[in-house]
């Protein structure tokens, strides 16, 4: 299914409110509570329903999973017990641990846990088979409702499941999570950061280890105590490594949750420590500072109590911060909001965000080592204007996030490679051409093209206007995306493609000539011949004339023109109304023919006799057309080929039926004597059957 453009105007961030209901009776969480209350019936969910299709798309279940709900599994069910805590997600037969480190990580934070989890449902009074969980998603907070029916194997729970079996919060914001995504099956792989972001929908910040700055352990314990989300991993080289333990017990590839920071005195110094945790429940790390180390030893117990050491193997440890240094590669970070780490100060951020798409053939140019392509990406102007406080820079954060890719992972769809790059506007407006690109190098860029589904980078640049490119690696590569700009002081966005107005050239109005050319008269005659006494022709009869002379131009390589092209001729043409063409007519399109003509050859660089797609913006712009992304997007879909290729005839068509709607509309409001000015909805409403 290809993608169709969204649109890229600037929107407010969301105020928190009532998340949106999606289920699709349309009715909330409490209205569908009520009625199976009402109707004494336990509520099943034919949106997510018990079935096969739920867990897996690409495989059946080795074993027969059985669906059941917490109180056939149990005597007694509690949705939550003793509190939400790290302690109640050990993962299961799934490979999800990316997701239960992110949850571990939100029951640190209890006021994201109750925005994720609402503590109005459980399995006392009320209870009808029936619970709901908020996630946030691409910019909008979204009420997932959901049943309590949960995937079993010998009365015991398959997937994430609580050390204590007799709650469930955790299977069942899961399966909530499942839901969203389209299946269990779509949960396997993936970053921590991903999940955090939807728990929150907070911006992520990476740090490679090796990398990080000297204050590094602040930042972390900075970001903890500001109710961050954190998470941690080991890379590995191959995929053979996945999973796989080391020496220290540490697992490659796997994410763990950072859950603490403190210092111990230890012989007379003072220690750095870090607290990780495992979302396995076990396997732990066993060099210094590990539960049964000799390390603790020479620490009080009250200094113990205080850190909550245990020597239990429930897969949370500490170890020496120069230790974590050394064996994890990578910290993610997920901020509630992007207050910098670096400072002290809380500060509000101003939001905005965009929607947008890269859609193949128009909008998916791939990254600047692609330029023939690059610039045909979409384009958001950026205008910084106010200085931050006591510096001399303006600071944004960019975040561009890649959509429901994992939701689409079983129609084949995988995290695309993505990135940006920042450039400083030139002093025009419009979508910038691939010559600024030639000769102009970014400014500022993300710092990888990289397959994650949020791609984030801090910058600080002088006061100005600036162009941000977002892209995928590749060109031809088809995803929506999400970009948000946050910025210390206010910033004016806008996309450059979005035109409230479209700007088509008028017909130009027949000229007496004193003398005809030598091609018009050869025109004449063989127009004279084909005609007959009245001059005048048919869609059948044109489309031999053109044919004729079109077959004599040596540099234009084309089949035939089509039926379809000369009917959309005449009527263009036709003033009469009689569904012919008379030779003054046919004189006045054949000037406008040639020149389109001589561009078609101009961006038919290779001489195959075809237009590539992403050329056809500037072709169109040379013909007198200034079109929105949106249009442009409907045309290629409509005229290009799997190829992206356009040949004469479509090309020719295409031009036509522009034609034709600047003379539909020519009656519009008059911006001045050279062109009329279309309102979007009006001109997409006219060719979306072009």
């Amino acid at each position: 299914m290809p993608y169709l453009h969204r649109s890229l105007r600037p929107q407010p961030q969301p105020v928190p409110k009532d998340a949106r209901t999606i289920h699709s009776s349309g009715q909330s969480f409490e209205q569908l509570r009520q009625g199976c209350l009402q109707s004494g019936t336990l509520f099943e969910d034919a949106d997510f329903p018990a079935s096969n299709g739920s867990l897996f798309y690409s495989e059946r279940p080795q074993v027969p999973f059985v669906w059941k709900r917490p109180g056939e599994i149990v005597e007694n069910p509690e949705f939550i017990l003793g509190g939400a805590t790290r302690t109640d997600i050990c993962q299961g037969e799934l490979g999800d641990c990316w997701l239960l480190a992110a949850i571990a990580s939100l029951t640190l934070n209890q006021k994201a846990l109750a925005r994720v989890v609402p503590q109005d449902q459980g399995f006392g009074s009320g209870y009808a088979g029936i619970f709901h969980f908020q996630f946030w998603q691409h910019s909008e907070w979204l009420d997932v409702v959901i049943d309590d029916r949960l995937p079993t194997f010998k009365d015991r729970l398959v997937f994430l499941h609580s050390a204590d079996h007799n709650e469930f919060w955790s299977a069942l914001l899961e399966k909530a999570y499942a839901k969203l995504n389209g299946s269990y099956e779509a949960l396997k792989g993936g970053s921590a950061i991903e999940a955090m972001e939807d728990f929150t929908g907070g911006v992520a910040e990476n740090f490679q280890i090796r990398e990080a700055p000297e204050d590094f352990y602040e930042i972390l314990e900075k970001a903890l105590k500001r109710g961050s989300l954190l998470g941690c991993s080991i890379d590995t080289l191959n995929a053979s490594e996945s999973e796989a333990r080391t020496p220290f017990g540490l697992i490659k590839g796997h994410a763990y949750t950072v859950t603490g920071l403190d210092q111990v005195n230890f012989h007379g110094q003072k220690v750095k420590l870090i607290r990780v945790r495992n979302p396995w429940g076990q396997v732990e790390w066993n060099g210094p500072w590990s539960d049964s180390s000799p390390e603790w030893y020479s620490v009080n117990l009250e200094e113990q109590k205080r850190l909550g050491h245990t020597a239990l193997d429930d897969g949370e440890f500490w170890m020496a911060f120069k230790d974590f240094k050394t064996h994890f590669d990578k910290v993610e970070i997920c901020n509630l909001t992007p207050d910098a780490l670096e400072d002290n100060a809380l500060h509000r951020w101003e939001v905005t965000i965009h929607q947008g798409s890269w859609v193949r053939g128009s909008t998916a140019g791939g990254c600047r080592n692609f330029l023939d392509t690059f610039w045909t990406n979409p384009q958001i102007k950026l205008s910084l204007t106010e200085r931050d406080e006591g510096q001399e820079g303006c600071t944004f954060l960019a975040a561009l996030m890649q959509k429901d890719r994992r939701r689409l992972k079983r129609f084949g769809a995988n995290m695309l490679t993505i990135g940006y790059a920042i450039y400083q506007c030139p002093d025009k407006d419009g979508h910038l051409s691939r010559d600024f690109f030639r000769y102009h190098a970014s400014l500022a860029r993300s710092k990888t093209f990289i397959n994650l589904r949020e791609v984030s980078g801090r910058f600080q640049l002088p006061p100005g206007d600036y162009i941000l490119i977002p892209s995928t690696f590749e060109p031809h590569q088809e995803a929506d995306f999400c970009l948000r700009i946050f910025s210390e002081k206010r910033a004016v966005t806008r996309d450059l493609d979005e035109n409230t107005d479209i700007e088509l050239p008028m017909l130009p109005k027949p000229k007496p000539q004193e003398e005809e050319t030598e091609e018009e008269r050869q025109f004449r005659a063989l127009f004279s011949r084909i005609a007959g006494e009245d001059m005048e022709v048919s869609a059948e009869e044109l489309e031999y004339v053109l044919n004729a002379v079109l077959q004599k131009k040596t540099a234009l390589k084309f089949k035939r023109l089509s039926l379809l092209s000369c009917r959309n001729i005449i009527s263009l043409m036709d003033t009469s109304g009689n569904g012919k063409l008379e030779f003054e007519e046919f004189r006045v399109f054949w000037d406008k023919l040639k020149h389109w003509m001589d561009l078609f050859l101009q961006f038919d660089v290779d001489k195959s006799g075809t237009m590539s797609s992403y050329e056809l913006r500037t072709a169109l712009k040379a013909a007198g057309f200034q079109l929105g992304g949106h249009l442009l997007q409907l045309i290629v879909l409509r005229y290009a080929n799997e190829d992206l290729q356009l040949d004469f005839d479509d090309y020719l068509n295409c031009l036509v039926r522009l034609e034709n709607a600047s003379r539909v509309f020519q009656s519009l409001s008059v911006k001045n004597k050279d062109f009329i000015h279309l309102n979007i909805n009006e001109f997409i409403s006219l060719t979306m059957n072009i």
